[in-house]
């Protein structure tokens, strides 16, 4: 209000239109004092505070508040306090850890409860199980892993450093790889397109082009990581449990 009352005095014939004052402010004063008048009172709007991982605790400090984390990460609530985020780089490589480890996590809990469910082996002993498809030995099961993710996961770090720079070709020969694994949303970590999200859940097909929804997108990121870190807390309960020889299903008395 004060902004369109200064502004309409300034442009008033009181100081610009009136015939005594036409000597004293020219046109050109007149439009300067206008737009310094309205950009005196124009209010900027208040930035989104963030969120603390530790609600009944004020922010501030690196503990509750890291200066290196802006709030730009999909469930960043400024919790770092060893302090593993403060090189961009590795903090970039560290989230697509967390995004992977979850994403196993939220399979691994599934798959426990409905295997046990289904078969009524204990987890840790499924492998090993002589009624198994494929029978193994821990030492036989953990030692073929260990190989296995470890080149994999290799590969993904030299990636990682050097996007596409490791070629799959060799991994669905059959369809179109090159297709199949584009990065549709332009985010690494976030493939999705037709091969990735063929529901639509983040994007929509459009005469063959997969097209994403970044509204959509955004809102699934922040779910997925809260089911990923839940279902990895979850993961870590479990290998206490069985250390004791106990599972899920037997702690919650089924």
């Amino acid at each position: 209000m004060a902004a369109a009352t200064s502004g309409a005095v300034l442009g008033s014939s009181f100081l610009c239109g009136g015939k005594r004052s036409q000597t004293l402010f020219t046109a050109a004063n007149c439009r300067v004092g206008v737009a310094i008048s309205a950009k005196r009172f124009v209010v900027a709007a208040a930035a989104q505070p963030k969120k603390s991982w530790i609600p009944a605790v004020k922010r501030g400090g690196n503990l509750t508040d890291p200066e290196w984390l802006d709030g730009s990460l999909p469930g960043d609530y400024g919790f770092d306090p060893l302090g593993l985020g403060k090189d961009p780089a590795f903090l970039k490589w560290y989230r697509e850890a967390e995004l992977i480890h979850g994403r196993w996590a939220m399979a691994a809990v599934v798959g426990i409860f409905v295997g046990q469910a289904w078969s009524g082996i204990p987890w840790f002993e499924a492998g090993a199980d002589p009624g198994a498809i494929a029978p193994f030995s821990f030492g036989s099961l953990l030692g073929t892993q260990l190989i296995l993710m470890g080149w994999v996961e290799s590969k993904r770090w030299v990636d990682f450093f050097n996007p596409e720079s490791q070629s799959v070709e060799w991994a669905t020969p059959w369809s179109r790889t090159a297709e199949n694994f584009a990065n549709a949303t332009g985010d690494q970590g976030y493939p999705g397109g037709k091969f990735f999200d063929p529901l639509g859940l983040a994007g929509t097909i459009r005469d063959g082009v997969y097209i994403p929804d970044k509204e959509k997108l955004d809102r699934l990121k922040v779910a997925e990581i809260k089911h990923a870190r839940l279902a990895m807390v979850a993961m870590l309960i479990f290998y206490f449990e069985a250390g004791q020889g106990k599972t899920p299903l037997g702690a919650l008395g089924l």
